[in-house]
């Protein structure tokens, strides 16, 4: 178990929206904790039985937020497994959260990170309303501004390989200023440098980072080098 501690880190009928529910959605917003590292590591595939090993070394990397997408075998008892373990401060949560009902089960099993492939309102306004912090995946200003609207923390912007550093920048022209905004999906050490060109500073590691079948001290070796590339690029933490 990791010692090293972390950095400071319903369903509702479905209706049409007004003005009054978007300021609403938007002071209820969630922020983002304060993070030493802005990144979430993104482990699609974990066991449960590999969970304490691998978040383990990721933690002791520097890593303070971990999704597990709950596409991943057994993936709340993993999760359940990553919240007990992670000291205070650190954000654990799933990924590609699609219902309410996986919302209720995410915040049962202590849950504090929701991230979703698409925007759902229902889903986004229950997850900030149970105190978690919301990642809704967008890929244009519609769906951003949508989601945003629905009282999002941040934005995934998905693929971030197809969009670009200046598809993202476009975008975000027209978003709230209080909404973090991420890249995600192509992203590695290796293109750092593209976005901080347009002051993105937040970011979703999957593959890069974690394959199924990989061993915590591979992990580890990666998760080193990321946090070390991130250094020379945004400056030592």
């Amino acid at each position: 178990m990791p010692t090293k501690p972390c950095a400071p880190a319903f369903r509702l009928p479905l209706r049409q929206s007004g003005p009054s529910d978007r300021k609403t959605a938007a002071m209820n917003r969630i922020p983002f904790p304060p993070m030493k590292y802005p990144l979430v590591a993104i482990l699609r595939g974990l066991k449960p039985e590999e969970t304490e090993g691998v978040v383990g070394t990721l933690i002791e990397a520097g890593f303070t937020a971990i999704e597990i997408p709950l596409n991943s075998p057994d993936p709340f008892r993993s999760i359940e497994t990553a919240v007990t373990m992670a000291p205070d401060g650190c954000l654990i949560g799933a990924g590609t959260v699609l219902t309410t009902a996986q919302v209720e089960q995410l915040a049962d099993v202590g849950g504090r990170l929701m991230v979703s492939p698409n925007v759902e309102p229902a889903v986004i306004r229950l997850a900030a309303e149970k105190g978690m912090v919301t990642m809704p995946g967008v890929f244009t200003p519609t769906e951003a501004l949508a989601a945003a609207a629905a009282g999002a923390t941040g934005l995934k912007f998905f693929p971030a390989s197809v969009l670009g550093p200046s598809g993202i920048a476009a975008i975000r022209t027209v978003l709230p200023t209080d909404v973090e905004v991420a890249a995600v999906g192509g992203v590695s050490e290796e293109n750092f440098a593209d976005y901080a060109k347009i002051g993105i500073r937040s970011f979703g590691l999957g593959s890069s980072l974690y394959k199924p079948g990989m061993s915590a001290a591979d992990v580890g070796k990666r998760a080193v080098a990321t946090i070390k590339a991130y250094d020379a690029v945004y400056g030592a933490r």
